[in-house]
């Protein structure tokens, strides 16, 4: 988002006067986010209420919470919700953060936003240990808690502002070496630390931190492992899922919940039938993928993509969203 080209005004879609266009950028952002956002949260509020089709009728405060993008602090407090609003949790962390950084970045510049970031992980790894010090032997709200998760995007930030737009000319045995070390960093993370996500947290203090920050190292590692890899490497049609892919994370746990609890019997009677009962899971998630997939393609066609139009009137260069 924020990366070398801020220090050109000519090419940057928010630079204006050598200061960031604070409206410009937070108008792109609502027409990118809010309409789906809304039209899926409130469209759930409304199934719910009329039908236990859905799940659980979402509350009042939770409806307003998320109403106000502060739906993971409403998770930490009264735990999970709806099933089919939960993943919406994120959005309101990206939200949060993306009202904070345009004015950092206007008031302070780029130095404060290097400040703003290291500050950022300070603050991620203090409440971290705030939680090691209190274990918990049920649901565990570290993992939404926005504090904890400004870690990686304070991560971001900084990579772009010391990279300066350097683009690593690596080969694909190195690329595929640091993908792997990512996902070994995640593994013992999770094997060893016990950082697992909303699960019991009875950690100590000594392998939250280690735990936590291998999960910040296989990040980086993952997202070094693909940057400047050439294009010819990126088959159009997966960077087609990555441009579709907010609304397959909108829909997805909907649409799985519709796969795994509503049509369970069926999909049990149907992989019998093909001498496949085993492979009942398996048959159910390809599925629930290809269903996930098709809606997204539809939302970003017909709902979304009116929308991202709009977004031309507000910056300087074309959006690839």
């Amino acid at each position: 988002m924020f990366n070398h080209r801020i220090t050109n005004k000519r090419r940057c879609p928010f630079w204006k006067d050598r200061k960031i266009n604070v409206k410009s950028f937070y108008i792109r952002r609502i027409l990118r986010i809010w309409p789906l956002y809304f039209i899926f949260f409130f469209g759930m509020v409304l199934l719910t209420s009329a039908t236990d089709f859905f799940g659980s009728v979402i509350p009042g405060q939770a409806q307003l919470a998320f109403t106000l993008f502060s739906g993971n602090w409403y998770i930490i407090f009264k735990e999970w919700q709806s099933y089919c609003i939960n993943p919406l949790w994120s959005v309101s962390v990206e939200e949060q953060l993306y009202i904070l950084l345009p004015l950092v970045l206007f008031f302070a510049g780029k130095k404060g936003l290097k400040i703003f970031s290291f500050l950022s992980i300070v603050i991620a790894y203090a409440t971290i240990i705030y939680y090691a010090q209190r274990p918990t032997t049920g649901f565990s709200g570290q993992w939404t808690n926005s504090f904890v998760q400004f870690q990686f995007f304070a991560a971001g930030i900084l990579l772009s502002a010391y990279l300066k737009g350097w683009e690593p000319k690596w080969n694909a045995v190195l690329r595929i070496g640091l993908f792997i070390t990512g996902v070994i960093c995640w593994l013992i993370a999770s094997m060893v630390c016990e950082i697992n996500v909303d699960a019991p947290h009875l950690a100590t203090i000594p392998q939250s931190i280690t735990g936590w920050f291998l999960i910040l190292i296989g990040v980086i590692a993952m997202f070094l492992s693909l940057y400047g890899a050439p294009v010819k490497y990126m088959p159009s049609k997966l960077a087609y899922l990555g441009r579709i892919s907010y609304g397959m994370y909108v829909f997805h746990i909907t649409i799985y919940w519709i796969v795994f609890n509503i049509f369970k019997n069926e999909l049990a009677t149907f992989s019998e039938s093909i001498g496949l009962l085993e492979w009942k899971n398996g048959i159910g998630s390809v599925t629930a993928f290809i269903s996930t997939t098709l809606l997204a393609m539809l939302s970003y066609k017909c709902f979304e993509k009116p929308f991202l139009k709009l977004k031309s009137r507000f910056t300087l260069i074309p959006s690839r969203d």
